[in-house]
């Protein structure tokens, strides 16, 4: 894990979208394609609002969230909104966007065609991912019912979360799957998280499941 200090967000969100960029760029001068999975929430919006401009054969990128809420597309909660509004737009709006909400279904019985499809693009060329102050990323949080299995080395690539702490039940990629892309990077603010994550680094994965992806993260940090 390494760990970058920026003076402020701003700075934070123009370089955090070139790594990210060069990432893609990178990734592709070697593949066909580039699966890059994402952050909901609105900590790495500023950042996608600087990457969507980037030069990038982005036709060839697949996008996806590293979790999404249960919610309707146009919901105020849910992560495929943001993603599209603030990231699929510009020279991004090429990218190709694969959405874990199903209408209609129980996000249970979505998992098995949804894995399908996220297993074509494994491993992960690109994460970006955030952190709670309860040391949760992607939906993996702790004490959540299921949470043990999602860590597992032999975890399935999809694990549905109901976190009491929600309002809503989520879908989220395990631990296996966003610890083994390619390229990992882990976007915090403030020293409230500072201090989580720094906690995080003295438990288990069950307890602080962002531990559980922290092998070679680039960790970006502001005030």
């Amino acid at each position: 894990m390494n760990i970058s200090e920026y003076a402020d967000r701003d700075m934070l969100a123009i370089d955090v979208a070139n790594q990210l960029a060069g990432d893609l760029k990178t990734h592709l001068l070697h593949h066909d394609r580039a699966s890059f999975a994402v952050a909901g929430g609105t900590t790495p919006a500023p950042i996608f609002d600087d990457l969507c401009a980037a030069d990038i054969e982005w036709d060839r990128v697949q996008v996806m969230a590293t979790d999404e809420r249960w919610v309707a597309p146009d919901h105020d909660r849910s992560n495929a909104r943001m993603i599209r509004d603030r990231l699929l737009v510009e020279r991004a709006s090429a990218a190709t966007f694969l959405p874990f909400y199903r209408a209609g279904q129980a996000p249970e019985n979505a998992l098995a065609e949804l894995a399908a499809e996220v297993d074509a693009d494994l491993p992960l060329s690109v994460v970006l991912l955030g952190m709670g102050d309860d040391m949760h990323t992607a939906s993996l949080f702790p004490g959540v019912a299921g949470l043990d299995a999602a860590l597992a080395s032999d975890a399935p690539l999809l694990a549905v979360m109901r976190p009491d702490s929600q309002p809503e039940p989520r879908i989220s990629l395990t631990a296996r799957v966003l610890d083994a892309a390619i390229a990992k990077h882990l976007v915090i603010f403030g020293d409230r998280k500072r201090e989580a994550l720094e906690r995080a680094l003295t438990l288990p994965p069950e307890e602080a499941p962002i531990q559980a992806v922290l092998s070679e993260m680039t960790v970006h940090w502001a005030p």
